[in-house]
């Protein structure tokens, strides 16, 4: 079969799933020679059984609105691959969810698990509601509600949910509360949590902090590093809020932020109370990134996005597509020499090629924003060991396996030239040690 029979056949039996066709198609793409020349591989139909989940489950979520009108929306859980652990990976709540989504996002996430070295399997869940305009009694009534179909199908030792888009400190919180109350169990089942009941210091900063770290380590191959460079981010939630933070100690400067409804351009560097400002933009139910523009007195563009500023490196941390072909030719003009995808498949096909048509520095979120969930994967250690690590500890840990995460892309994707392609390097990397670990375990 060819790697074109393969992807038709993909396709045929996941229509109008054009998300996770797409993530499919990236890995298949990286992996086939190596898949190819392994009779081990090939003769367990491992490619097959990889991309095609282990179990998806979708339910009603009904809860009250605060008018006493009753609401209905879908929840889904996606259980993709338990090869190396007990499935892992975030809740999003966002009006844009749907099946196709997150099985892209649960499929990416096997890889990007492996490539932590940490013992966790893939999955993904969430549902289509909105929190906008909502208040916190319904966002509560909601969780619970979710709470009470998901709990049957995760447990500390089966699947682990952490937090996604739309998922924060808040909503962990009422879900894991009503988890608790329904099974009278007090258990890591849920990471994210509060640090005060067997949440991990650094969490909500922790994809931030990772993705910074792996940009670092991609600099570090040019002899660079972020000291004195501009830095462009879009987003404004965890990751963004993280990977500003993180920039800033390093010595860049971050000039732009990204929401649904524009990007702002802060020339003079997004620092001190405007990281702070952050905090309030991400905890409340307000998406207007407009209100940091009149907050500051810095330019908004209504409906754009970030890339048209120059910039030394490139940040997308918001989500899906977000940065095509034509902002990754106003990028690689502006003399962008590095973009790390904080989010999961930011850039399209179109862009990706341009990166590495033109040998930018570019790596996948599946690496880059690998350190959520390695720091989920240490919160899991520490609630199985009913103990508490450091900020210092728990930063070391997370620098390590994102250095670790960088070497292994290397070793994968180093080309004869020089050039890493971080793309190839992070498929193969993440997609060995699931596929050796699926053929140990026999045709289950």
């Amino acid at each position: 079969m060819s790697m074109k029979d393969f992807m038709d056949s993909v396709a045929a039996r996941n229509p109008a799933q054009p998300e996770f066709l797409q993530a499919v198609q990236e890995v298949v793409e990286s992996v086939w020679d190596v898949y190819e020349a392994s009779p081990r591989l090939k003769k367990a139909n491992i490619l097959a059984r990889m991309v095609e989940p282990e179990a998806v489950h979708t339910f009603r979520v009904a809860w009250t609105n605060d008018k006493g009108e009753v609401e209905v929306n879908r929840g889904y859980r996606i259980q993709f691959n338990s090869a190396l652990g007990p499935y892992k990976g975030g809740l999003r709540f966002h009006p844009s969810v749907n099946l196709s989504i997150l099985k892209f996002l649960g499929f990416e996430q096997i890889f990007k698990n492996s490539l932590t070295t940490l013992p966790l399997g893939g999955g993904k869940g969430g549902s289509d509601f909105n929190a906008r305009g909502r208040s916190d009694e319904e966002i509560m009534r909601f969780c619970q509600s979710f709470m009470t179909e998901l709990y049957r199908y995760i447990g500390a030792d089966t699947d682990v949910p952490a937090g996604d888009i739309g998922v924060g400190g808040r909503e962990v919180g009422y879900m894991f509360g009503q988890y608790k109350k329904i099974t009278r169990q007090f258990n890591g089942v849920l990471t994210g949590k509060g640090l005060e009941w067997g949440g991990s210091i650094l969490r909500p900063e922790a994809t931030g902090y990772g993705a910074t770290y792996f940009a670092e380590a991609m600099l570090k191959t040019k002899g660079l590093s972020f000291e004195g460079k501009k830095v462009a981010i879009s987003g404004f939630g965890n990751v963004a809020w993280g990977a500003t933070k993180k920039v800033n100690q390093l010595g860049g400067t971050v000039v732009t932020l990204s929401g649904p409804d524009g990007f702002i351009h802060d020339a003079d560097g997004i620092k001190g109370e405007k990281i702070d400002y952050l905090l309030e933009m991400r905890a409340s139910n307000n998406d207007a990134v407009e209100d940091y523009a009149k907050k500051f007195g810095v330019p908004f563009y209504a409906g754009k996005r970030p890339w048209e500023i120059p910039c030394d490196v490139a940040m997308p941390c918001a989500t899906q597509n977000e940065l095509n072909g034509d902002d990754a030719a106003k990028l690689i003009k502006n003399g962008c020499v590095c973009v790390a995808e904080g989010a999961n498949m930011p850039c399209t096909p179109e862009a990706v090629h341009a990166f590495l048509e033109n040998k930018v520095l570019f790596a996948p979120g599946k690496a880059v924003n690998a350190g959520g969930v390695a720091t989920s994967g240490l919160e899991m250690s520490q609630n199985s060991m009913r103990l508490r690590w450091g900020p210092e500890e728990v930063d070391q840990r997370l620098h390590g396996i994102m250095v670790s995460i960088h070497d292994a892309c290397c070793k994968y994707g180093k080309g004869p030239d020089g050039y890493v392609n971080y793309v190839k390097g992070a498929n193969i990397a993440g997609f060995l040690r699931v596929a050796n670990a699926m053929v140990d375990q026999g045709v289950v």
